[in-house]
């Protein structure tokens, strides 16, 4: 078992920032491309909470083509199948946030040991971060592929742990996303949560995260003050 803390981030939302869909959007629908990015990506995490209820698993890739079908007809876009085809494959290329590269550097010059844990599929998120030329900051990748649900079941977290051969007092999760959080502090890991925008409120349940930081850049030294 791993001695030094280990930390898991949250990739799409949390790394990569999923709203860079918006510029190639702009290409087919102009000024509506914002609102089609966030109902897009609203859906899509729907999408896998459902599904992860549901017991009816569909890798992330699917959610994500499904809530795009969806948004386009809720939106009155109409998209055709290859502008559908053509944002598809900008998931592969979406860019990290501006944050990224000097958060990681900064975690991988400590005793860190850093994990990429995502929802989704392990093939996908390497393609993902090595277009976004961070992949080589991480030991590893884990996917809640390999257990057929979604975050925040808390057997994903679990997961984690063993994948990781880490423990709960030592294990981190760093996520944008508070149910991402929720779910990681419920089952005992420790979290930070990456609020880089103050209209993003934190979901009122009564269950804090460990750390809140605003951006990644300086999460280490914030996470050696724990």
């Amino acid at each position: 078992m791993s001695t030094n803390p280990t930390l898991g981030f949250d990739v799409y939302g949390t790394l990569i920032d999923t709203h860079g869909v918006i510029v190639e959007l702009e290409k087919h629908i102009g000024d509506l491309a914002p609102c089609f990015s966030q109902v897009w990506r609203e859906k899509q995490l729907e999408y896998t909470f459902r599904r992860g209820l549901m017991e009816r698993y569909q890798p992330f890739g699917i959610c994500t083509r499904d809530a795009l079908n969806y948004t386009n007809q809720i939106l009155d876009c109409g998209l055709n199948e290859q502008q559908k085809s053509i944002l598809l494959q900008c998931y592969a290329t979406l860019p990290a946030f501006d944050d990224a590269i000097a958060g990681l550097e900064q975690a991988m010059a400590t005793d860190f040991n850093l994990f990429a844990f995502s929802n989704g599929q392990e093939s996908a998120v390497d393609q993902v971060l090595k277009n976004a030329g961070i992949r080589h900051y991480f030991k590893g990748i884990v996917s809640v592929d390999d257990l057929k649900t979604f975050k925040p079941n808390p057997s994903v977290y679990q997961y984690f742990i063993k994948k990781t051969n880490s423990d709960k007092s030592s294990a981190w999760l760093v996520s944008s996303n508070g149910f991402d959080v929720i779910g990681a502090v419920s089952i005992g890991m420790q979290a930070a949560w990456v609020h880089r925008s103050k209209s993003v409120v934190y979901d009122p349940w009564g269950v804090h995260p460990t750390l809140t930081v605003n951006s990644l850049d300086g999460l280490s030294g914030s996470l050696r003050g724990h």
